[in-house]
Formats: structure tokens, C-alpha cells, sequence
């Protein structure tokens, strides 16, 4: 007897299982890498400047290059996963950034050094938006932005990693060390081959119905599905227009409010993980306590991450993130007064998880906003915009300690970008978003499966 499936009604009723678990770790390892290559250049950034000579604006300039290339990576793979399918574009993109991360520990000058950051940029910027819709678009309805959130908590634990690694690696040899053994991951890149599925937007676009499934027999082994059975989805999906569809149905000033707010937040975001260490010396800091800093803002920013989508799922991503701009703008205002030791740790903590956290909870947020067919397309987007500030923020820093300002100017200008995000989201059109829709029952037709 023939079954009609909707896809997506069967996957937001699952309770969280092995399946979930198995995506959940497979993202959170991809992530922790992707994580630690990117923060690892905060880590050895005064050893390049001792050893290259170079000016703190050089320096800021190659904290951007692997943003601009993170800008590149995210505009190109995140519809090309729409097309394609999103586990192969997951693991080319780790397999590039891991790559080239490892190659710059060869680099005999900031030109090479450069140009490598940039290529593995490329990597790092297509794995994110993808690993971000594929959470969603597997992850229980009521679970998606904590799911989402607790993924993209491994970013900053990758943060921690590389700090905790250039504290032992630092002293005992030199900043190669930290650099080379970020080819480690790449011996797992075929078991995640193995256990990570696929989109099923992707298997039902590419008629592959055998492969959707056995997908989605793994996820409930009680309900087992047969080539008989036809499964529906409740998102047209044309994806020669996915980047149109951004625009369309009354999405544009909520695409453009996205954009703006990802920019503030990446600019803060880079720009303090790239500079912190260095701020904090110019500052009279030692360097084991630059470091803490970093590794006490990384912290911040997994407590504000995995706490943060939990809230965001039971009051909404928009009221959640309008809280978190605003405490992220006090917390950075009151670290430019200086404050004792104990209040600073504190500060910089709460910083972390209203900054970096925020970030992450905007990610969730745009994932579920978009229709699942363009899902990889409006979070790469997002992202690649949201890079250029990430481009601009270790540039600002350098510019900032070229010209040898107070410490409160440094904070405060990370600051006032953070209330400008907030702005930018609440001027987000929420009731036009996907999820609200099918809240209201104002989605679109459901389309039958041709496979």
C-alpha cells in the first residue's frame, strides 16, 4: 500500500535520537577544526610580528585575507550545495582549509604566509553555512536553534584549543608548531564520509529516491520506508532563481537587515579574536595572560551559544538576539574603563557570549528564516556579506594599535557596532519568515516527488 510522506512535517515530529547525535558530533568536529584555523592566527600573531617585522596594519591585513577568502567561500559553496548536495561541499571545503592552513607553517614571508590564509579561507567559508543547514534542516522542530547553536559552540571551543595549544607549543618551539598540526583532522575526513548523510532536499531534487530512503530509515528504524511510498516536501525548490528568492515574497529588507547585522557581529567577532592578545600586552598584560583572555572570551562565547539557542527556541531568535546586541554593547563599554582583574575576566566573558554567541544564534535564525531550497543560499549569503566586516575588524584593530590609543578607544570602537546589529535585527520583518508561514499556514503548495 502506497504511503504520501511529508518530508518535512515527519522530520520537525522526531525526537532526538542516534541519528541526531551522530550529525550533531560529525558538524561539532568539522566546526572545532574550522574553528581552530581561524583563531589559531590570534595565538601566534606577535611571534609573525617579531619575526617578519612587520606593522601592526601588515599584521591586521593578513588577519583579513582569510576572511576575504572566507567571503569568497561562502558566496560560491553555499549555492553550489543547494545544487550539488551538502555533505560533498562539507568535506571538499574541510579538506581545502585544513590543507592550506597546514602549508602557511612553511611560509618564509607575509606575501606567502598571505595567499595561503586566503586559499584555506576558501574552505572555511564554504563549510559553515553548509554545516549550518544541514543541522537544520535534520534537527527536530523545537530543537533546530539550539541544535544549530550548540553545533556552532564548537567554533569557539576551537578557539580555546588553539589558544591552549600555543600556550604549551609557544614556549617549547615556534609558531610552526601550532600551525602544523592542524593536518590532524584530515585522517578523519573518510569516517565522516561514512556516518554524515546527505540533504534530502538534495535527494529529492536529484530523483535519488533509494538514497533518500535509506536516510530516512536510519533516522527512525521503527517507521521503515519503501520504494512505494512517495514523499512530498512543502518548499518549491527552483534553484536556477535561489538567489532571487532572497528577495522575493517580502524578504528583501529582512535579507539586507541579515547582512547588516552579520557584518557588525563578524566585525567584533574577528576583530577581537585577532587583536585580544595583542590589545591586552600593549596594555602591560604578560602573554599567558593575553591568552587566558582569548581562551575566557571563547568560553563566553560557548556558554552564549548552546544557552542562548535554547532561549532562542522557547521566546525567538529575534527578542534573543535584540538582548544579546544590547549586552554585548555594555559589556565591550565597560571593558574600555579598565576594570580590576575580576570584573575583566567577567566582562570579557559575557563579551564572548554576546558577540561570538550572537553570531551564532543569527546563523540559526537565518537558517529556519529561508524556505529549506535556499536554505545554504540566504546562510552563505549572510555570511559572505557578514566577512566583510570579519575583513575589516583585524584590520581595525591594527589600525587602532598603529595609533597607540588609550585602551577605552579600543573596546569602545568594538562596541558600537554591536548596537548597530541589534538595530539591523529589529528592523527584521519576522512574519514574513518560513518558519512563521507554516506557523500560520502560509506556506507554500506542497510539491510531490517525481522519484
Amino acid at each position: 500500500m502506497m504511503r504520501q510522506i511529508n518530508i518535512n512535517n515527519y522530520i520537525g515530529d522526531q525526537k532526538f535520537n542516534r541519528f541526531h547525535l551522530t550529525l550533531l558530533l560529525s558538524c561539532i568536529f568539522i566546526i572545532v577544526v574550522d574553528g581552530y584555523d581561524m583563531f589559531m592566527l590570534g595565538t601566534i600573531l606577535p611571534a609573525l610580528m617579531k619575526e617578519w617585522g612587520i606593522s601592526p596594519v601588515t599584521a591586521g591585513k593578513i588577519g583579513s585575507y582569510a576572511l576575504f577568502g572566507m567571503m569568497v567561500g561562502a558566496m560560491v559553496f553555499g549555492p553550489l550545495a543547494d545544487r550539488f548536495g551538502r555533505k560533498n561541499i562539507i568535506l571538499i571545503c574541510t579538506t581545502i582549509f585544513t590543507l592550506f592552513t597546514f602549508t602557511s607553517g612553511f611560509s618564509n614571508n607575509p606575501s606567502s604566509f598571505g595567499l595561503q590564509r586566503f586559499l584555506a579561507g576558501v574552505g572555511l567559508g564554504g563549510v559553515m553555512p553548509n554545516l549550518i543547514a544541514l543541522v537544520t534542516e535534520y534537527a527536530p522542530k523545537k530543537l533546530r536553534s539550539t541544535l544549530v547553536a550548540i553545533m556552532f559552540s564548537g567554533h569557539a571551543f576551537g578557539g580555546i584549543t588553539a589558544s591552549l595549544g600555543a600556550l604549551v607549543l609557544l614556549p617549547l618551539y615556534d609558531w610552526r608548531a601550532v600551525v602544523w598540526i592542524s593536518i590532524i583532522p584530515l585522517l578523519i575526513i573518510p569516517i565522516l564520509y561514512k556516518v554524515m548523510p546527505e540533504s534530502y532536499a538534495y535527494y529529492m531534487k536529484s530523483k535519488q529516491k533509494a538514497k533518500l530512503i535509506a536516510t530516512l530509515n536510519r533516522m527512525n528504524k521503527n517507521t521503515q520506508f519503501t520504494e512505494q511510498d512517495e514523499f512530498i516536501m512543502n518548499v518549491s525548490d527552483d534553484p536556477e532563481a535561489s538567489f532571487k528568492k532572497l528577495f522575493t515574497e517580502k524578504r528583501a529588507l529582512s535579507t539586507f537587515m541579515f547582512w547588516t547585522a552579520a557584518f557588525m557581529s563578524l566585525l567584533v567577532m574577528y576583530g577581537l579574536s585577532t587583536w585580544l592578545p595583542k590589545i591586552m600586552q600593549s596594555s602591560g598584560y604578560p602573554v599567558g595572560s593575553s591568552l587566558l583572555f582569548l581562551i575566557t572570551l571563547n568560553l563566553g562565547a560557548v556558554t552564549g551559544a548552546i544557552f542562548g539557542g535554547k532561549l532562542a527556541d522557547k521566546f525567538g531568535s529575534r527578542f534573543i538576539l535584540l538582548f544579546f546586541f544590547t549586552f554585548g554593547f555594555l559589556a565591550l563599554s565597560a571593558l574600555s574603563l579598565k576594570p580590576n582583574v575580576i570584573f575583566l575576566y567577567a566582562l570579557l566573558f559575557i563579551a564572548g557570549a554576546t558577540t561570538t554567541g550572537t553570531q551564532i544564534i543569527t546563523n540559526a535564525y537565518v537558517s529556519q528564516y529561508y524556505p529549506s531550497g535556499i536554505r545554504s543560499t540566504g546562510v552563505g549569503w549572510e555570511l559572505g556579506v557578514g566577512r566583510i566586516g570579519g575583513i575589516l575588524g583585524p584590520t581595525l584593530g591594527g589600525l587602532l594599535l598603529s595609533a597607540q590609543l588609550p585602551l577605552h578607544y579600543n573596546f569602545l570602537a568594538f562596541a558600537i557596532p554591536s548596537i548597530i546589529g541589534g538595530a539591523a535585527i529589529f528592523l527584521v520583518q519576522d512574519k514574513y519568515g518560513q518558519a512563521k508561514r507554516m506557523a500560520e499556514r502560509m506556506d507554500y503548495v506542497p510539491e510531490t516527488s517525481t522519484v
